[in-house]
């Protein structure tokens, strides 16, 4: 009699800027999620899809939970709540170079009336000393008593594997959601525009990239080579003047470094063209937040 297969929603939560959509890519295998040293960079729920011979985990990263101060951000924290009820396991990721917030107390209290199985995950495990970890773990398991806690380096990707194991505890029997090829829900299109919008968190101003958003206008598959048309939207004339740079400079920097990940993406050559356009305030707009893929109303 063959084994039974097991399946299962895992929600990557936790503030921004923790590692989260690293910690995803690391479990997909690949970049299904942009990543950034800037807070707030996953503004939608995103999955990644982890397949073996006797389980599937499907996980999703969460926009970081913070305060609002615009409709999007109102947008994010939402789905990012929603998504602890919407699962089966909370993964409950925390910095270990950074000292414990009142927001991360609220998450740990949310966690407790969930009543979910959570488990702990402490990133960036690697950048403290071996003994500084355990006051560390001593003051989250204070606010919940946790099934597990696993301190790991997403980066580095230490401690992925004793993760998975602790993560296939909590599984049950079920069915394989998805291929066992496939490794996101994402259309190409989508993940393209957000390697765009990574770029331009990377290279840009700390005030610029907050009010950007980037909507792939065609994408269209030739015999040896993809084109792409798309559109960098941000909310202010001097903004798209800084996006732009001297001479179109930073416009073709961004475009280069997007196009090699794309390639990368697609395993084909790519012809990447950039526009940009002012939209003011669109982050308060219901309307264009829809045509961006932000539905506040989902």
């Amino acid at each position: 009699m063959s084994k039974s297969y097991k399946s299962g929603f895992a929600a990557i939560i936790g503030m921004p800027n923790v590692g989260k959509s690293t910690l995803l890519n690391k479990i997909a295998g690949q970049k299904v999620a942009i990543v950034s040293p800037k807070p707030q960079t996953t503004r939608n729920k995103i999955l990644a899809i982890h397949t073996t011979d006797s389980y599937q985990v499907v996980f999703t990263d969460t926009p970081g939970i913070h305060r609002p101060r615009t409709k999007l951000g109102e947008y994010m924290v939402k789905v990012a709540k929603e998504s602890m009820s919407e699962t089966d396991i909370l993964i409950f990721v925390v910095d270990a170079t950074r000292k414990m917030s009142e927001m991360e107390k609220e998450i740990a209290e949310n966690i407790g009336r969930i009543g979910l199985p959570a488990i702990l995950v402490i990133n960036k495990a690697d950048a403290v000393k071996k003994e500084l970890l355990l006051p560390i773990i001593a003051e989250y398991a204070s606010l919940h008593a946790f099934d597990a806690v696993l301190p790991i380096s997403a980066k580095m990707g230490d401690g992925i594997d004793l993760l998975m194991n602790e993560i296939e505890k909590y599984l049950e029997e079920g069915p394989q959601f998805y291929y066992e090829d496939m490794v996101t829900d994402q259309p190409e299109k989508q993940i393209a525009a957000e390697i765009i919008r990574e770029k331009l968190l990377r290279l840009l101003d700390q005030e610029v990239p907050h009010g950007i958003a980037v909507e792939i206008e065609s994408m269209k598959e030739k015999e040896t080579i993809t084109d792409i048309h798309a559109v960098i939207y941000c909310e202010k004339a001097s903004h798209k003047g800084i996006i732009i740079g001297k001479n179109g400079e930073m416009l073709k920097k961004i475009g280069r470094y997007a196009r090699a990940d794309i390639e990368e993406m697609l395993d084909k050559q790519v012809y990447l063209e950039l526009w940009v356009r002012v939209k003011d305030d669109w982050r308060n707009s219901e309307r264009m937040m829809k045509n961006f893929g932000y539905d506040s109303k989902m």
